[in-house]
């Protein structure tokens, strides 16, 4: 192999990469732009915030009681060694409002909500629907991926927020009502320590940054997949893959940034 193929074998998945990336970057400021028409139409992001949101209520409620029950389990096991276990409510108010709230809800939103979004979206351009949308003048970004990709952006924060929520409360059940804690000790420790701020706030931007990502990637996927079933259900996959790694990357980032004080 000459030394001018190798580097055409390497530049070319490179070059691939970057063009990926530079239509990415596209069609996310094409969608930016689109979005203020839909403030005439605000019924159209609740529509797809209910069939977003509500329908991955159920999930996201079931998900953040067992991670707290396990995570209040495992912390008391932790802090007795230590006789810190009345600081359990801490470290599980902590543990969910900074980290396993956001990062598990959106890892669970991007398998329920985002596939389902990219395989709407990928039917619909199999379908042909997408054309006749422009053909009678409709733009298809702003008529159906924007109410789409703002809904996303709403609902990761509030499932976000109930995850934690009832994450704290499972935690609650397994130290206080099935361990013993002191349930003053758990809660007062919890409101001293737990800062809105530092640790709500930041966790909430958190969500919100996943919510962009999750929802963008599930969109462009569906709506860039070549309209057969085959290319739709890979669309599918790669959305679960790039949304996954893309959020444990975004995780380090941001917790670098947030937390290096």
């Amino acid at each position: 192999m000459s030394v001018k193929t190798w580097l055409s074998n390497l530049g070319a998945p490179l070059r691939d990469y970057v063009e990926s990336i530079g239509y990415g970057a596209r069609a996310f400021a094409n969608l930016l732009s689109v979005s203020p028409g839909l403030l005439k139409r605000p019924r159209l992001v609740v529509e797809q915030l209910h069939f977003i949101g509500n329908y991955s209520m159920l999930i996201i409620t079931l998900s953040g009681l067992f991670v707290g029950m396990v995570l209040g389990l495992q912390g008391y096991t932790t802090l007795n060694k230590y006789g810190a276990e009345q600081s359990l409510g801490v470290l599980v108010a902590l543990g969910l409002t900074r980290e396993l709230g956001p990062v598990i809800t959106a890892l669970l939103f991007a398998g329920r909500a985002g596939t389902s979004l990219t395989a709407e979206i990928g039917l619909m351009k199999a379908g042909e629907q997408l054309s006749a949308m422009e053909m009678m003048a409709v733009n298809p970004i702003q008529r159906v991926l924007a109410p789409r990709f703002w809904a996303g952006v709403l609902a990761v924060p509030l499932l976000a927020s109930v995850f934690s929520a009832v994450g704290v409360l499972g935690g609650w059940l397994v130290g206080v009502q099935l361990i013993g804690v002191d349930d003053g000790a758990f809660w007062s420790q919890m409101q001293a320590s737990v800062d809105i701020w530092n640790d709500i706030y930041n966790g909430f931007i958190k969500s919100v940054v996943f919510g962009i990502a999750i929802t963008f990637i599930a969109l462009y996927q569906g709506y860039e997949a070549q309209p057969t079933p085959e290319d739709v259900a890979r669309a599918t996959t790669r959305t679960v893959v790039i949304s996954s790694l893309t959020i444990w990357w975004l995780d380090f980032m941001m917790t670098a940034l947030m937390f290096s004080k």
